[in-house]
C-alpha cells in the first residue's frame, strides 16, 4: 500500500467515474450530456484515467445464483509463508475456474476466497487438493455460505451532492428459480464479464452472428436479471481511499435492519455482504483513513449501544481477482 501515487481528480472526472459505474456501456456522448462536457473531452478524460490506472477495468455484474450456482467463502490465516509460497497459494486459487474473488487482507484474517459451487463433491475434491498442497501454511481457515450481495451507488465520488436515499443498485441473492440459457448466451457473458464495454460488433464477429442478435440476447439477459449492471473497477488508493470490510456481531438481532438502514445512508458504503457462518452484518466501505472508519464504528456503538456485541474490520490490501462468472473452458 506504500508508494502509491495519488491522482487529483476534479469534479468532472468524478462525475464521469460515477456515471460509468452506473452503466459503463452508455456512450461517451451520453455521459458528456450528463456531466456537461463534449464527447471528445469525455473520451480524453476516460483514456487518461485508464492510463493512470484509476479505471482498472469494466465488468459485468452477473447473478450466477440464477444460473444454478451456490457460493462459498473461505477465510484463511497463514503461517510460515514467504512471498514465494504466498504467490503459489494465490496462483492456485485464481487459476481455479470457479473462483469469484481472491484478495489479500490485513485484519482478523490474511486471505479471502469466494467461489461458486454447482457440485459439492467437486468443491470437496478441490479443497482436499488444496489442503494436501498447502495445509502446513494454514494456521486456521473458516468456510461460510454466501447468501446475498447488496451493491450501492458510489455516491462518495460526488461529495457535494447529498445522496441519502435509494442508494441500492441491485442485490444478488440465492433465491428464486434458475434461468436456462444457451451456449451463445453463456459465451457472451464470458466475454463481457471482465470487458463490459466491448462493442456488440466485436461480439457478433466472434460468434458469427449479427450485432442485432447480440443486442437482443443481452437485453434478454438483463430482462431475466442475469445481467444486473455494467460497472467499473476503481483503484481507490490512487484517489486517497482504502477499502475496508466491517464485521458486526450482534447481541440483539432484532436491531439488524435498523443498523443496516443506518449504514445504507452513508455515501461511502459500497457493498453489504450476507453470509451464514460469520458476522451478522458485513458492510464494505471506502474511507480516507482509519480515523474515518473508527468514527463509523464509534457512531454505531453510540447509536445502538444495546445491540452490538463487537465489531472488527479488515483492510483489502490487494484484490488479485474479481470475476462474476466461472471461466469457460
Amino acid at each position: 500500500m506504500t508508494g502509491i501515487k495519488m491522482v487529483n481528480l476534479d469534479l468532472k472526472d468524478r462525475k464521469i467515474l460515477y456515471h460509468l459505474d452506473l452503466n459503463c456501456r452508455q456512450s461517451n456522448a451520453q455521459i458528456g450530456k450528463k456531466v456537461g462536457l463534449s464527447k471528445q473531452v469525455v473520451d480524453y478524460r476516460i483514456k487518461r484515467m485508464e492510463e493512470e490506472g484509476i479505471i482498472e477495468n469494466y465488468w459485468t455484474a452477473i447473478d450466477t445464483f440464477k444460473l444454478g450456482y451456490q457460493v462459498l467463502r473461505i477465510y484463511l490465516n497463514f503461517q510460515d509463508v514467504n512471498n514465494e509460497i504466498k504467490n503459489k497459494i494465490i496462483e492456485h486459487f485464481i487459476n481455479y475456474k470457479y473462483i469469484w474473488s481472491v484478495a489479500s487482507k490485513k485484519g482478523p484474517f490474511d486471505f479471502s476466497v469466494v467461489l461458486w459451487v454447482n457440485n459439492i463433491n467437486e468443491f470437496y475434491h478441490f479443497w482436499k487438493k488444496t489442503l494436501l498442497i498447502f495445509e502446513k501454511y494454514f494456521v486456521n481457515h473458516s468456510v461460510s455460505i454466501y447468501i446475498q450481495s447488496c451493491n450501492y451507488i458510489k455516491s462518495f465520488l460526488l461529495p457535494d451532492v447529498n445522496i441519502k436515499s435509494n442508494r441500492k443498485m441491485y442485490e444478488t441473492i440465492c433465491t428464486g428459480k434458475t434461468v436456462t440459457i444457451d451456449e451463445i448466451d453463456l459465451k457472451i457473458l464470458n466475454e463481457i464479464a471482465v470487458n463490459a464495454r466491448v462493442p456488440f460488433i466485436n461480439l457478433a464477429k466472434k460468434f458469427n452472428c449479427s450485432s442485432q442478435a447480440v443486442n437482443y440476447r443481452i437485453k434478454n439477459l438483463i430482462k431475466n436479471n442475469i445481467i444486473q449492471a455494467f460497472r467499473i473497477n476503481i483503484d481507490y488508493s490512487k484517489l486517497g481511499f482504502h477499502n475496508y470490510k466491517l464485521d458486526i456481531y450482534l447481541k440483539k438481532y432484532s436491531q439488524r435492519d435498523s443498523i443496516i438502514n443506518h449504514l445504507e445512508k452513508k455515501s461511502n458504503m459500497l457493498v453489504l455482504n450476507v453470509a451464514v457462518g460469520w458476522a451478522d452484518i458485513e458492510p464494505e466501505l471506502v474511507v480516507k483513513n482509519i480515523d474515518e472508519l473508527n468514527e463509523i464504528i464509534n457512531e454505531l456503538d453510540s447509536k445502538f449501544p444495546e445491540a452490538i456485541r463487537k465489531q472488527s474490520f479488515s483492510l483489502t490490501e490487494i484484490q488479485h481477482k474479481v470475476r462474476w462468472l466461472p471461466v469457460l473452458e
